[in-house]
């Protein structure tokens, strides 16, 4: 599993919080010291609970399962889109679609409807509408690519939730509690880490802090996903063989059924 260094994390400038008349209280366990207002967040905190992060992702994953990133603030969209598009793992930095969990139904049937389009342009239905209508599509084909194009081959409710910012992504965090989806965020020192399950503190704010972390994030589910390649492949060569086995006992019997 991959390990999180401290240094690193000192370089990335993971231990920055928010002034200190913007914290939380809950986040005390975390914060090692104040400088000039500013609270500074103990990394061999965040190093070991961004291990305990890391090892649970990887046993997600490692079971085939779905981890949705969210992170809809400008210093976190691209960071986010970049790990989670190599992951092949769904998110969003767009706009979050209420509902997203809580009505997963309705999201598919918005998904369905822009594979619908698609299909329409390759099979030549969408050259017979009128030039108005056609531009209408358009529209509604990137208005829904732009909120769920990143989500369009989730089939079903995620195992897990990876979040930048929780007060940012409330409403996605409400939904997931609602839900029982265990939660794994980056919590600065201005929020409320009760409301995770995996807290990973440091500083929700910086791209930079952002991609150091999740770096460390994105090699353990690398990891997970490897795992779990490595098990399909053995339960297949497994299969292969007891296949094998039968027919060679199938094939040493037949000659003495035949005698008979």
């Amino acid at each position: 599993m991959a390990k999180a260094n401290v240094k690193d994390l000192l370089e990335a400038g993971v231990h920055f919080g928010h002034m200190t008349r913007k914290w939380n209280p809950n986040m005390a366990p975390y914060i090692f010291m104040e400088k000039n207002g500013i609270h500074i967040v103990d990394l061999h905190k965040t190093a070991v609970k961004l291990d305990e992060a890391c090892s649970a992702l990887e046993k997600i994953t490692s079971a085939g399962k779905k981890v949705l990133f969210v992170a809809t603030k400008k210093q976190a969209k691209e960071v986010v889109a970049k790990y989670a598009a190599e992951l092949n793992m769904p998110y969003i930095t767009e706009r979050w679609p209420g509902g997203m969990l809580t009505n997963f139904v309705t999201i598919r049937k918005a998904v369905k409807k822009m594979n619908h389009i698609d299909k329409m342009k390759k099979d030549g239905t969408f050259e017979t509408l009128s030039k108005k209508e056609r531009l209408q599509v358009d529209r509604q084909r990137a208005n829904l690519e732009k909120n769920l194009g990143s989500i369009a081959d989730m089939v079903r409710l995620p195992s897990a939730l990876f979040v930048v910012d929780i007060m940012k992504e409330h409403i996605a965090v409400t939904e997931a509690k609602k839900l029982g989806i265990p939660i794994f965020a980056i919590v600065d020192t201005n929020s409320d880490p009760r409301k995770v399950e995996y807290v990973i503190p440091g500083n929700d704010d910086a791209s930079k802090s952002i991609d150091m972390i999740l770096s460390v994030v994105s090699d353990s589910i690398k990891e997970g996903l490897s795992q779990r390649k490595a098990d399909k492949e053995k339960s297949k060569e497994e299969g292969e063989k007891v296949s094998a086995d039968a027919d060679a006992d199938f094939d040493s019997e037949t000659p003495a059924t035949a005698a008979e």
